[in-house]
């Protein structure tokens, strides 16, 4: 990788959310922008997730704002729903198509595509890409059971990164505990070590928990 070098991101936005849900942590946008802005020439970091028109709010929503002011080229498209064979309701969203169309149409102008996706249905698309001069690095990962990243794609991938290894750059940094902060916090005159001796309920949402000298009826 040369500072001449000229990539893409293309986040699979569903598949994304899924991985880092099951690790438990949360990315940080912006600072995953940062981290593939260096040391090259990031030239497009697509974000595709599909999209429920008929809510009156989605939770997404503000996500898909946020990413498309502050330096993401967001594709969405709306939720198709359908009755499968044993009578039960489904939503489907697959963002597949449009992510490849993106990818081949923006091959001659790249040297690396960055793909945040384990899904198998994307070999085909990175070869397409390996034929056309482009280097395919994949970011999933192997850390859960099953392996969020298909094994067809990890193979074909020129390189694999384990999304756990990004987590130090590109996770949501993490805040101070709520009960650590209410002890940094307490006034000299309040006892600390009280405030940290709290039932859990206390802690949380402020409600006392009765005690045995509590006059409970």
């Amino acid at each position: 990788m040369t500072a001449n070098c000229r990539r893409a991101l293309f986040i699979d936005g569903a598949n994304l959310y899924a991985t880092t849900k099951t690790l438990g942590f949360d990315v940080d946008f912006k600072r995953l922008l940062r981290s593939y802005n260096h040391n090259g020439r990031l030239i497009r970091a697509f974000y595709y997730t599909a999209m429920i028109e008929d809510q009156e709010y989605s939770s997404i929503r503000p996500l898909v704002d946020w990413l498309d002011y502050n330096g993401y080229r967001v594709v969405t498209k709306p939720t198709k729903e359908f009755i499968d064979s044993t009578g039960r309701r489904k939503i489907k969203g697959n963002m597949d198509i449009e992510l490849a169309i993106d990818a081949l149409e923006l091959a001659p102008h790249i040297d690396e595509m960055i793909l945040f996706s384990g899904d198998g249905d994307f070999r085909s698309l990175a070869e397409a890409m390996q034929r056309r001069g482009v280097r395919v690095i994949v970011v999933s990962t192997i850390q859960t059971q099953p392996p969020m990243i298909a094994d067809e794609l990890r193979r074909q991938a020129d390189d694999f990164i384990d999304i756990t290894q990004l987590i130090p750059l590109i996770g949501r940094e993490t805040t101070e505990r709520p009960v650590e902060r209410a002890v940094r916090l307490a006034p000299e005159t309040e006892d600390r070590e009280a405030i940290k001796g709290r039932s859990l309920v206390e802690r949380r949402y402020g409600i006392k928990a009765p005690s045995e000298e509590d006059d409970v009826g």
